[in-house]
């Protein structure tokens, strides 16, 4: 009886785990057109990024029903235990993820009609495509349960972090030298912080891996500069 048991957790903790792997293709989807809407001024796509989210948040849903479902009917110990409750983590933070591709595309319409800041929309696509990078190795890790991959995306985004700060840098210094720039620019501003979110939700994906597969916590990330440092460049 107990091998039976032990293969039917198995075979559903699987379907769960394909779930979450196809949410998080849909999500690495969503981050990569909001940002294609953003450079492009595409106000068509980014309305379809927003839209599409609400089949993420189904799937979210559905795994945490699954996920509950399965710790009901299999009551699993030990390593299975630790198995399930990083799957509903990681479904979670995959939602979160979704959610600022979200804001960003809800930000396209106001920014097309607002000043061009030359190079903004391109850096801030630079940055999405790397953390887009990073969730793609993150979802690889956990599909494999590849530890080592795990730890390359988290040691990877400091450069999300030295990123932003850059980031925040060149837009203070727009407003700073034109008033009309302030608008469009603190939208970019918040883009670019959502994006480094964004990266710390992935780091917190890869995170789990580590912990499914060895028992224990990661250890301590390395984080870049913080953006609450940045003083105003002198113009």
């Amino acid at each position: 009886m107990k091998p039976h048991t032990l293969s039917a957790f198995d075979r559903d903790l699987e379907e769960i785990r394909l779930k979450v792997l196809t949410m998080g293709g849909m999500v690495e989807a969503a981050l990569i057109s909001a940002s294609s809407a953003l450079e492009q001024r595409d106000e068509e796509l980014a309305a379809k990024v927003v839209q599409g989210d609400r089949d993420i948040d189904a799937s979210e849903e559905d795994i945490s029903k699954a996920v509950v479902r399965l710790l009901a009917l299999r009551q699993p110990q030990a390593d299975d235990l630790r198995a399930s409750v990083a799957v509903l983590k990681m479904a979670g933070e995959l939602e979160r993820l979704a959610d600022y591709a979200k804001n960003m595309a809800k930000r396209v319409p106001v920014l097309v009609n607002a000043p061009v800041i030359d190079g903004a929309a391109g850096a801030l696509r630079r940055q999405a495509r790397l953390v887009g990078q990073m969730l793609k190795e993150m979802l690889d890790a956990f599909a494999r349960l590849d530890v080592e991959l795990a730890r390359d995306v988290i040691t990877r985004d400091v450069e999300v972090d030295d990123m932003t700060n850059a980031l925040f840098r060149e837009f203070i210094t727009h407003m700073m030298e034109d008033p009309r720039n302030i608008t469009p620019c603190l939208h970019y501003i918040f883009i670019a912080k959502n994006i480094e979110r964004m990266g710390d939700l992935v780091t917190h994906g890869a995170e789990h891996v580590i912990f499914v597969a060895e028992g224990r916590q990661a250890e301590m990330r390395p984080k870049g500069h913080s953006t609450a440092t940045i003083a105003a460049p002198e113009i």
